[in-house]
Parts: C-alpha cells; sequence; structure tokens
C-alpha cells in the first residue's frame, strides 16, 4: 500500500543504468530550476532600499542610483567568483568546498552550516512572500497565509522528489513567464522615456544634496539592496545536476542569470527613481512602476495584473532554489563525514530524497516558530549568505595564490573586490542589525558542534572497526539457538525446523504475564504435544509486558553460552500478512524484541517468516 502511494506521489523508480543523461538538467532547465530565488528577489531587493533612503526624505531616492551601481558591481565580482569555482570544483559544494580546501575544514563548516541554514530560511521566505502576493490577490484567504506557505513547502517537496527533470518542466513556466515579463516591462518603461511618453517626475535629480543622509543610511540602504543577489551561488552548488559538459554549462547558466538580474535589478532602480515612485503601504514599488507605465487602459489593466500574476507565481516557487542547492550541499559534507552518511543517498526518482526531506522539515518549523513572517525572517536570511560569500571569495584568492604565486592578483581582482564588499556588508549587519540577526549565530554553532561530534563518531567508528593485526578468529563449540514462542502456530514448525538444523541445543520459550497465566499453561502443553523433543521454557513475567522479562532470559543464556564456548542465536518466529496494510491490525511485539536485542553483544538476531496466502 505504501509503495502503491508513493508510486502515486513520487512516481515509479528510475534506472540509473538506463537512464543516462535523461535525469540531467539541460541549460534551459537548470535556469528555471536554480535560478528562481536570485529572480525573486528583485521584487524586494530594490524596494528594500527604497524605503530605507525614505526614512529620511523621498528626496533621497536618487541615491538609489549610486547604490544600485555599487550593487551590480557586487554582482559582477560574485559571478566571475563563482565562475571560477565552477571550474575549479565542479564536484559541485560551492563555498563549502572553496573554503574547506583554501582556508581550513573548520571555516569550511562555517560556510557549509551557514548555506544550509540559509537554504532552509530561502524556502520559508520564499513560500512567506508568495502566500503574501497570493492573500493580497485574494484578501478573504488572508487568515490562511501560513496554512498556504506550508502547503507551497509539501508542493515543491514533492515535485523536488519526482526528480530534477519533473520539476525542473514545472517551473519553466513560472520562471520564464517573470523573465518574459520583466524584460518586456522595463523595455516599454525605457522606450516611453526615449519617446517622451514618460515625462521624468522624480522626487531629486541626481547629485542633489540632501539633509539627513549619512555614510551610515547608505550603508544600511547598500546591504538592503544586497538581499538582491542571494541566490547567486546555488549554481555552483549544483554542478553535478547538469548535463555534460557540466562545468562549461553551469559557468554558462550563471553567466545568462547574472545578467537577466542585473537587466532586472538595474531597470527597477533606474525606472523607479524617474517616475518618482514613493513607497505605500499595501502596494509594493514594483506594482506602482507596473502601474505607472502601463497606464489605466483596459489593455493596461489586464498587462498589469498579467504581470502581477508572473510576479506572485516566481515568489511562490524560489524556494525550489533551496529544494536544488541543500541535497547536493547536504551530500557533499555527508562525503566528508560531517554529516549522516544517509544524505549520499539516492531516491528512486535519482535525487537527494533525504535532503529534500530535511529541508522541508526545517523550513515548516521556521514558518511555525516565526509565524511566516518575511519582516522577521529577511535579517536572518541575508547575513546567512554573505558569510559563506566572504569565505568562498578569501577562499578562491588563497587558491590562486597556491596556484600562481606572486602572479595571483592577476586571477583575483574580483574576489578580492568581492571579498572586501562582502565583509563590508556583514560588519554592517553586525553593527547595525545585530537585534534581527542574532539568532543566527547560535543556531550555527551548534550546527558547527553537531558536524564535529558526527565528524568524531564517524572516526572512531573506522578506528574500531580497522584491521589493524593478524587475524585471530573466534572458536565456538556449538550454536544454542532459543526460539521464542508465543501461540502455537504454522510458524513454530518451519522455524524449530530451522533451528534444529543450525543448532545444537534447542530450547524454546515462552513468556506469560498474570493476565495470561492461565491460558499459558495450555500453551505449554500444546507444545509439548506438538514438539517432544524440544525443550520449553516457561518464565512467569512479574510485568505487564513481556519485554523485560525475555531481555533478562536471553542475558542469561549467553553467559551459559560464552561459558560454554557456544554461540548464542535467538530466532524470533512471525507471520507476514499478505497485504503490507494489514501490519498495522496486529502487535509488532517482534520488531520491538529485535530492536532491543541488537544491543546485546554476542548475540546472533534472526527472524523466520511464514507467509499468509490469504
Amino acid at each position: 500500500m505504501f509503495q502503491k502511494l508513493k508510486d502515486i506521489f513520487i512516481g515509479e523508480p528510475l534506472r540509473s543504468d538506463d537512464a543516462g543523461e535523461g535525469h540531467f538538467l539541460s541549460k534551459i532547465q537548470a535556469l528555471a530550476m536554480l535560478s528562481s530565488d536570485a529572480l525573486s528577489s528583485i521584487a524586494y531587493g530594490p524596494e528594500q532600499v527604497v524605503l530605507v533612503l525614505t526614512t529620511v526624505s523621498a528626496s533621497a531616492i536618487w541615491w538609489s542610483i549610486p547604490i544600485g551601481i555599487l550593487v551590480l558591481v557586487l554582482l559582477a565580482s560574485l559571478t566571475v567568483s563563482y565562475r571560477q569555482v565552477i571550474h575549479a570544483y565542479p564536484q559541485g559544494g560551492g563555498a563549502y568546498m572553496v573554503t574547506t580546501e583554501n582556508l581550513s575544514p573548520k571555516w569550511g563548516l562555517v560556510a557549509g552550516g551557514s548555506l544550509l541554514v540559509d537554504y532552509m530560511l530561502t524556502v520559508a521566505v520564499s513560500v512567506a512572500s508568495g502566500a503574501d502576493a497570493i492573500t493580497s490577490a485574494i484578501p478573504a484567504l488572508n487568515s490562511f497565509s501560513l496554512e498556504i506557505s506550508i502547503a507551497l513547502v509539501l508542493i515543491l517537496m514533492l515535485l523536488n522528489l519526482r526528480g530534477l527533470q519533473e520539476s525542473a518542466t514545472w517551473l519553466m513556466l513560472p520562471v520564464y513567464l517573470f523573465i518574459v515579463a520583466g524584460l518586456l516591462l522595463l523595455a516599454y518603461g525605457i522606450f516611453e522615456i526615449v519617446t517622451g511618453q514618460l515625462p521624468n517626475t522624480a522626487t531629486a535629480r541626481l547629485g542633489q544634496p540632501v539633509t539627513g543622509v549619512t555614510l551610515v543610511l547608505l550603508l544600511r540602504a547598500f546591504t538592503s539592496g544586497s538581499a538582491s543577489l542571494t541566490g547567486v551561488e546555488a549554481i555552483s552548488n549544483a554542478v553535478p545536476f547538469f548535463k555534460t559538459p557540466k562545468a562549461k554549462n553551469a559557468a554558462t547558466t550563471l553567466f545568462i542569470m547574472s545578467t537577466i538580474l542585473a537587466a532586472l535589478f538595474s531597470g527597477i532602480i533606474f525606472l523607479n527613481w524617474w517616475i518618482g515612485i514613493v513607497p505605500k503601504s499595501g502596494v509594493t514599488l514594483l506594482a506602482q512602476m507596473a502601474q505607472a507605465i502601463l497606464g489605466d487602459s483596459a489593455l493596461g489593466n489586464i498587462l498589469f495584473y498579467a504581470f502581477q500574476f508572473s510576479t506572485a507565481m516566481i515568489l511562490a516557487v524560489a524556494a525550489n532554489t533551496g529544494f536544488s542547492a541543500f541535497p547536493i550541499l547536504s551530500s557533499s559534507m555527508a562525503k566528508n563525514k560531517y554529516m549522516p552518511h544517509l544524505y549520499m543517498e539516492k531516491g528512486a526518482r535519482m535525487g537527494y530524497s533525504n535532503g529534500i526531506l530535511t529541508l522541508a522539515i526545517g523550513a515548516i518549523g521556521l514558518l511555525l516558530i516565526f509565524k511566516g513572517n518575511t519582516d522577521r525572517l529577511i535579517p536572518l536570511y541575508t547575513v546567512g549568505v554573505f558569510v559563506p560569500f566572504a569565505l568562498s571569495q578569501t577562499g578562491m584568492v588563497v587558491h590562486w595564490v597556491r596556484k600562481y604565486g606572486k602572479q595571483f592578483w592577476k586571477h583575483s581582482v574580483a574576489n578580492i573586490l568581492g571579498a572586501l564588499i562582502c565583509y563590508i556588508i556583514v560588519l554592517i549587519l553586525l553593527v547595525f542589525r545585530l537585534g534581527d540577526i542574532w539568532p543566527f549565530f547560535p543556531i550555527l554553532g551548534f550546527l558547527i558542534w553537531m558536524f564535529l561530534r558526527i565528524k568524531q563518531h564517524y572516526n572512531r567508528v573506522a578506528q574500531q572497526l580497522r584491521i589493524t593485526s593478524a587475524i585471530q578468529e573466534k572458536k565456538y563449540q556449538g550454536n544454542l539457538v532459543l526460539i521464542l514462542i508465543g501461540n502455537i502456530t504454522k510458524a513454530n514448525i518451519g522455524a524449530i525446523a530451522y533451528a534444529r538444523s543450525i543448532g545444537d541445543q534447542v530450547i524454546a520459550m515462552h513468556v506469560s504475564t498474570k493476565d495470561t497465566l492461565a491460558k499459558d499453561k495450555e500453551t505449554e502443553a500444546e507444545f509439548k504435544q506438538y514438539f517432544p523433543g524440544i525443550d520449553m521454557a516457561h518464565i512467569e513475567s512479574p510485568y505487564s509486558s513481556i519485554t523485560q522479562s525475555t531481555l533478562q532470559y536471553v542475558d542469561e543464556m549467553a553467559k551459559k553460552a560464552a561459558a560454554e564456548h557456544f554461540t548464542l542465536t535467538v530466532l524470533i518466529p512471525q507471520f507476514v500478512p499478505k497485504k503490507s496494510w494489514q501490519n498495522i491490525l496486529h502487535n509488532q511485539m517482534s520488531l520491538r524484541l529485535k530492536y532491543y536485542l541488537k544491543w546485546r553483544e554476542n548475540i546472533v538476531v534472526s527472524s523466520y517468516s511464514y507467509h499468509l496466502k490469504e
């Protein structure tokens, strides 16, 4: 039953040997799947710049132009840097791999842990923003904003569990619709300016002095606008998802994404200043800009709502960048033994299913903790991405120093500039937004502690399992088989026959409680009737459950077997229903006993299954 439901929601398993390149991404698919976070951020990044500037005066909006240019410089340096990362580390891992190999493993954990948290925040912020866009269009759903956010996470989780190809196909429509709608809107706005149909109504001319504008204000505005660059690193993390040649395709996709992002960001910043748009409660700057450009005609209104629909759609699916990058980053960290090895396992549809599930659970947890409030999530989101940005840029500088020596500067100009700007952004956040971002640091500290403990565990396991000297085989003189008997059934017949074939001594054990004692006396007699040649130990348990007494008796028999240099095999008969769902109708005592017995040393635990036909 479970398998049928799994096939319905996730799809039938893919064969890795037959799929070939079929389950990897082309550049067109990868752009849709990995760029939604970065592209969607222009819906709120430029607005954050204007919101900070207008705390002084509407006349200060012209400062968004030079701030926007600085953001574009940072975008260019990040693009160059991550293209270098893609070619230098085609196995994926992005900032984590760069920092680990060029700075130190512990700094790599800072970068990796930051990104893991950031991807959870990416999902939470994106779906919350998407839910806000939906409830703005349909006010009747306003009270269900949190539930809509959680539903969006679950939908994206199922899409990604279905595999790269299928999720990328579904995401192509909203992403490319937004790209086309955004570029056409900006192009039409520029056309109207050139033809004189859209006059300059800016709140202030470029360069006009504005009282109250300080360096601190400009730095805060810059850090707020830099939120538009979140998600730029995702492609470098996900290089293994691409079709061959992987590194070349990934680098090309990153360049295309950055070019589109730069065009959208710069166009919005410029047109917002030109039109003179001032923040208004309940209406985004992007919506006001679209209304001003498209006008109030019937056609203009239709185009306006189409643009708003495309914006709402990409905000809703922007979380998919996290679903794409988190699993492969966790896989890279698991390969280095900093995360459980289960994150290296691929699911039935060739995706890292455990990473996808973990991300969904973490994002839903954040939504519940912060009640879907994006204002509380965005500061954490920003610091979570600029810490690994800064570390990866620094790591690439070290990479070039090691590779080219004194000539490193020819290759690392973009890295040095990017690192400098990223460190400034982190410093500004620490000085001016510490009250908003402080939860990030204890969370990161806990994650790093957890990573180190996991690594320590794997090292200890390897040390204990490693063969370091000549093998000294244990010599046993026989095998004592202990069969756990409940009711006398057909399952016992095969189990006892099997026990006789492997055991020098066979003992059946039956445990009764105060409530079942009378009936169990009959069971004992019935057993002796059917199996007269087998010794039976009947234990009367003082507990309400048979588990404790069973374990105590097994421990006694284990001591006896060890004294006689025998192995002890505990054989548990069980019947298996024809339908898997029928298991819930029967107690799972055999599973509980096997769970507790596996922690005992020098005991072999075995099951004998009798399959029912109806």
